[in-house]
């Protein structure tokens, strides 16, 4: 039996690798989830590596959003002008719109805790994990990556960082929506027109309900990247430790601890 395998031969893992990605648990703070989940309805489950509930909810805040005029009300607030905003919200859609938000907050939240009490219980069981994953279309391995440049990557293009560490399917999910936000926001259009000086039609061109998409979406990818390079570095020098250990240190080796 291969050791190194999650076999599930334990009870908790604190890692899987497989071609898609690192998935591991670590300690989180509840209300930075909960932070990310306000500032955009499921970002802070995909931080917690809950893509399937983090994509719908994703999904779910652009089609509401859209349709309750959010942006567009938001917009109008920004300006001063109240009245206005509120004309612009359709509230058929808005009374949708505000329980799941509350719940994506609550939920994120909730299992941020969970997760952190199953991440002190699979620490102290240290069951190893798998470390390499080959497949017929991808190689993921665990090794230490530069934060800097995942940050970097991330500011250039949403979805890079994330492929700098390999986290596949957030890359993707990201870039396909950046792409979606570019087109209709209209951004890429007004930065062409805004170096040929044409800086009124710059303006005019832009779409500020779709543009609004665009702080939220850098500040999570910028984020999600930083912290789980960060974590992956952290997280191969432990197996990397652990194997050591195993492997190559005398079993009566020991260190005296300072006596104080």
């Amino acid at each position: 039996m291969d050791n190194y395998k999650n076999n599930n031969t334990a009870r908790r893992y604190i890692a899987h690798v497989s071609i898609f990605g690192t998935t591991q648990i670590h300690l989180k703070n509840p209300y930075i989830i909960a932070w990310w989940s306000a500032a955009f309805p499921g970002f802070g489950h995909l931080l917690l590596s809950k893509y399937l509930r983090g994509f719908v909810l994703f999904i779910w805040e652009v089609v509401i959003n859209l349709q309750s005029n959010i942006n567009v009300a938001m917009i109008h607030s920004f300006q001063g002008d109240i009245d206005m905003a509120k004309e612009s919200l359709n509230t058929r859609w808005l009374l949708i719109y505000i329980p799941v938000y509350i719940f994506a907050i609550w939920d994120s939240y909730r299992t941020t805790v969970d997760l952190n009490k199953i991440y002190l219980l699979a620490e102290r069981e240290n069951h190893t994990f798998n470390s390499f994953s080959m497949g017929a279309m991808e190689i993921n391995y665990l090794d230490k990556r530069n934060p800097i440049m995942s940050i970097i990557w991330s500011l250039f293009m949403p979805g890079l960082g994330q492929l700098y560490i390999h986290r596949i399917i957030v890359a993707f999910f990201i870039v396909t929506w950046t792409v979606v936000f570019f087109y209709y926001s209209h951004l890429l259009e007004a930065i062409s027109l805004l170096f040929l000086g044409e800086i009124q039609k710059a303006t005019n061109v832009l779409n500020p309900e779709w543009l609004l998409f665009f702080p939220s979406l850098y500040g999570f990818a910028t984020y999600d990247a930083y912290i789980n390079t960060v974590e992956n570095n952290k997280l191969a020098e432990k197996e990397q430790k652990t194997f050591l250990e195993k492997n190559y240190q005398h079993p009566g080796f020991y260190i005296e601890k300072e006596k104080r």
